[in-house]
């Protein structure tokens, strides 16, 4: 059994990324993992000041919600993104958090294996390609993890256009594999 954070970084609720996510948490649940799910809707996340006071505290100076989530993602086995795709990056609100996770450099971690959830209104296989290698880049800062999978569902635009969507069933057996 695995210890899976699920990070769901859209803002809006049952959002197609989320849905994604849902699905992944059911297809980790069914390998038999322990999964969180954590949204970002209504988390206080500020932007990072640069100020690397977390170099030497090991958490961030800033008190909101950033420090509660990176606890968890650092006591993870797996840890899981799922973003919308915004003008071909991932969300904002992401690369927000992953930049205040910047505590985390020094610190001890579990987590081997990430994946990456992604829709977006565009269908092309080069849509998700910069928030993949926006993550890559974080992953590599940990030399002991890896990027272990991503899913992409292009060609959906508005609220629940993935209901019915075959990504869905592959964000659950993806869940699955771990």
């Amino acid at each position: 059994m695995k210890r899976v954070v699920v990070i769901s970084t859209s803002l809006r609720r049952g959002s197609n990324s989320d849905m994604l996510a849902d699905k992944f948490v059911k297809g980790a649940k069914a390998a038999g993992n322990e999964v969180e799910k954590i949204s970002l809707v209504g988390k206080n996340i500020q932007f990072c000041k640069g100020c690397l006071g977390c170099q030497k505290l090991g958490r961030c100076v800033i008190d909101d919600d950033v420090n509660n989530i990176m606890a968890k993602v650092l006591q993870a086995d797996v840890i899981c993104w799922a973003t919308p795709i915004y003008y071909y990056e991932m969300s904002g609100q992401m690369k927000t958090l992953i930049d205040r996770m910047n505590a985390m450099y020094e610190l001890d971690y579990q987590f081997r294996d990430v994946y990456l959830l992604t829709t977006a209104a565009e269908d092309e296989e080069e849509t998700p390609k910069r928030a993949v290698m926006g993550l890559t880049g974080w992953i590599d800062c940990y030399p002991k993890s890896r990027l272990a999978g991503t899913l992409f569902c292009g060609g959906v635009n508005d609220a629940r256009e993935i209901e019915g969507n075959a990504k869905l069933q592959e964000a659950f057996e993806l869940g699955k594999t771990i």
